[in-house]
């Protein structure tokens, strides 16, 4: 078997095209066991769900899995620059995750997000707390490596980091012949030395799309978007209260001994309100390197809840 026919993605069981905003609309995917538990799976700047398929592809037998894309991503037609930041991100996961529901039927739901759908996630329920409201629209959440900080000395930090980020993000190749030409790409770049077979492949077939003059392809989130919050990250990724937040988290980390592929992220090992691990010789793109090992710490989790 190939790498590409490896990751062939299976059609969804069903969809839904949900209306964020006058601007903007986003397709949720409905995958999997419809009589399991639900999982409401997000994904990481200028990246798509579907490029995840390494590690969703694991849950399907035992779970009710939601798939989206962030606006100006994957399957989501192009908005404004004006309208792509955190803010509004925050404004469209809440309207996703209230629309799921009307969707496909109330249950309870686990939300599964990687990167920056984590640190959204983080910040709806800190501004849920913040207006003294009980009730979030999750039971809990399995984070992998969200961008956070502490205020203080890791802020420079970070902030140095995000500043290199965004430059380096800007300069993308936006445009290609073939997705073979980003493949040959992401071939060279530290961050995906260690994703397991096919992923470069399927990177390239789910953030990328037809340009509309019809020659060649552009990538679906164009770098000038994606490097738009990597700089509104920096304002943002301190403000979590973890010592408040309504319901039970696991964060799963990048291995702290290797050099990070993102932006430096804090150790949570000594928050006593969050469940923390790291993956042991994992980067900041764990779920894309060791799958198996992400869907078992979701599930370990789960079942500690149950008991």
């Amino acid at each position: 078997m190939t790498n590409e026919a490896l990751w062939d993605l299976p059609e969804p069981i069903s969809t839904r095209v949900v209306r964020l905003d006058y601007h903007a609309v986003a397709t949720l995917r409905r995958h999997g066991n419809p009589a399991g538990p639900r999982l409401v799976l997000g994904h990481g700047n200028g990246l798509a769900m579907d490029a995840y398929y390494p590690f969703w592809s694991l849950l399907l037998d035992d779970f009710d899995v939601i798939l989206h894309d962030l606006r100006n991503h994957g399957w989501n037609s192009r908005t404004g620059l004006e309208h792509h930041d955190i803010p509004t991100f925050i404004a469209d996961h809440n309207r996703v995750l209230n629309a799921i529901d009307a969707s496909f039927g109330a249950k309870p739901k686990v939300g599964v997000y990687h990167s920056l759908s984590a640190l959204l996630a983080l910040l709806s329920l800190s501004s849920l707390m913040a207006r003294d409201e009980e009730r979030p629209a999750v039971s809990a959440l399995v984070l992998f490596d969200p961008p956070l900080y502490k205020p203080g000395a890791s802020e420079a930090r970070f902030d140095e980091s995000a500043e290199r980020l965004a430059r380096s993000t800007r300069r993308r190749t936006e445009r290609f012949d073939s997705p073979a030409q980003l493949v040959e790409l992401l071939r060279y770049s530290p961050s995906y030395f260690r994703v397991v077979p096919g992923t470069l492949e399927l990177i390239a077939r789910t953030t990328l799309r037809k340009n509309r003059n019809g020659r060649g392809f552009e990538l679906c989130c164009p770098a000038e978007y994606e490097a738009r919050i990597v700089e509104y990250v920096r304002s943002y990724a301190g403000l979590v209260d973890f010592e408040h937040l309504p319901c039970p988290i696991k964060v799963v980390g990048a291995d702290p001994t290797v050099p990070y592929s993102y932006l430096p992220t804090l150790d949570l090992a000594e928050m006593g309100t969050v469940d923390y691990d790291f993956l042991p010789d994992a980067t900041h793109f764990l779920q894309l390197e060791q799958p198996q090992a992400c869907v078992d710490a979701v599930q370990s989790f789960l079942d500690d809840l149950a008991r």
